[in-house]
Formats: C-alpha cells, sequence, structure tokens
C-alpha cells in the first residue's frame, strides 16, 4: 500500500483499476480488504481507491477525539494528493457515515454515492450511550470482548466470519475507540437527502443483523431515484457475500 501524511495522520490507501473515480469506504472495525471480491470485477471500469480509514489497516491515529467530518477531510486530502477532483463515494456501514459527511463537506467533489450496509439516521440516546461505554471498555480490556461479539453479527457464512474476526483483530484499539466515538456523535443525514441531484445506489442485505434493511428502504423512499438492491441471504457483508451482484450494482456508476 501508499501512504501519505494527512491531518497528522499517516493514511494508507491502494489503488486499482481505471476509469471512473471510485472510492470504496470500509466499515467498522474492518479495513480496506473488505472489498477485495468486488475489486477485481470492477477494476475494467472504474479507478478504485481503496483507504484504510484512520486508525485501520496501515493507518494511523490521534488520540484526541475526532469526527465522521475529520476522516471525510482525510479523504479529501487523498483525492487532491492524487489529483483527483471528483469521484463517486461509497461507504460500507461506518464508511457509509464517512460518505455522508463527504457528500455534505465537499458535494462539488461527488458524482455518485453508496450506501452498503448502511443507514442516514444518526445513533439514538441509548446507541450513543452504548457506544461510548464500549470505546471505554475497549480502552481497559482490549478488543477480545467486542471481537467475540460483533463476528456472528456480520454474518451467518462460518468462513467469512473468520475472515471478519481475523480482520477485527489486527486492528489497533486506537481505532476502535476513535471510530466508536465518532460514530456516536455523527449527525442525522436525513434532512441533507433532499440536495443530493447525482446517483444514489443502495446495497443490503435482507438478513443484516446490525443494521436492518428497513434503514436502506427509508432512504429509497426519501430518493424515488435511487437504485435499491436487497440482497436476499445476506448480511452485513454483502460484497464478500454476493459480490457479483454488489458489483452488479456498483456498476450503475459507470
Amino acid at each position: 500500500m501508499d501512504t501519505l501524511e494527512i491531518n497528522g495522520i499517516r493514511l494508507a490507501y491502494d489503488r486499482r483499476g481505471k476509469g471512473t473515480p471510485l472510492v470504496l469506504l470500509h466499515g467498522y472495525p474492518l479495513d480496506h480488504h473488505l472489498w477485495d471480491g468486488v475489486v477485481p470485477l470492477l477494476q475494467d471500469q472504474f479507478d478504485i481507491i481503496l483507504p484504510d480509514l484512520r486508525g485501520f489497516g496501515g493507518s494511523s491515529t490521534v488520540d484526541s477525539f475526532y469526527t465522521m467530518e475529520d476522516i471525510a477531510s482525510d479523504l479529501a486530502g487523498l483525492l487532491d494528493f492524487l489529483d483527483i477532483p471528483k469521484a463517486v463515494i461509497v461507504g460500507h456501514s461506518m464508511g457509509g457515515y464517512v460518505a455522508l459527511a463527504f457528500a455534505r463537506l465537499y458535494p462539488e467533489r461527488v458524482t455518485g454515492l453508496g450506501l452498503v450496509s448502511s443507514q442516514v439516521l444518526a445513533d439514538t440516546p441509548a446507541k450513543r450511550e452504548d457506544r461510548f461505554k464500549t470505546a471505554a471498555e475497549v480502552a481497559d480490556k482490549g478488543i477480545a470482548t467486542v471481537v467475540e461479539a460483533m463476528t456472528p453479527k456480520f454474518t451467518s457464512d462460518a468462513h467469512l466470519q473468520e475472515f471478519a474476526r481475523n480482520s477485527m483483530e489486527q486492528q489497533q484499539p486506537a481505532a476502535y475507540i476513535g471510530a466508536l466515538k465518532a460514530m456516536g456523535e455523527r449527525v442525522d443525514s436525513t434532512p441533507f437527502l433532499s440536495r443530493m441531484d447525482y446517483p444514489v445506489v443502495i446495497v443490503h442485505g435482507d438478513a443484516d443483523n446490525l443494521i436492518p434493511i428497513d434503514r436502506a428502504r427509508e432512504v429509497k423512499a426519501a430518493l424515488p431515484n435511487a437504485y435499491l438492491v436487497e440482497i436476499s441471504g445476506a448480511g452485513h457483508m454483502p460484497m464478500m457475500e454476493a459480490p457479483e451482484k454488489t458489483a452488479e450494482a456498483l456498476r450503475h456508476f459507470g
């Protein structure tokens, strides 16, 4: 992977293919390898940028509190570095929250928005409290409890559960803590939907145990022109559980 220094961190990224610039943002608490199954299916059509969000994978982080907007700023700096003025921004789960923050901050740089197993709503007060409690537990005891709790929630596929477990175990505790707090403090993007004048693609599994598919259907209801793909039997990792269907959906940006 290549790296650059931006906003006080080291940001690692990979770049594959050629064509329309397409940024693929991974979810929590994983890294860019989440997209390994779809990249070969898309790199003939897209210039794919695969960052590790701050703290995850090969990227470093900071100890101070940061927001989804700060992570979006990292992405803007990366695109500046790569001399890419505009791109399609696709995010999985937490990556979707970053994509939404990027679209709010830099609307002129977005040629399309993709939400994969994500949502536009902010956390409820109870969910926010739970995230901060988990962050405190990680700071005190490490990541093992989170890994054990999340592994079966990603997917029912045993092989992909093993992938998720291995990926989570490689991440830094500081990344968990920072991301949990940033997710807990994120804003509701629902009011922003009406300002989206570019293509929107939504991909969601109907067996998602982390973010219910109703969240995807609500975005579709608010954006009738959005393209929604519901993947039967898929959980929270449709890009790995159904890579061909996920790639086919994302080809609508080409």
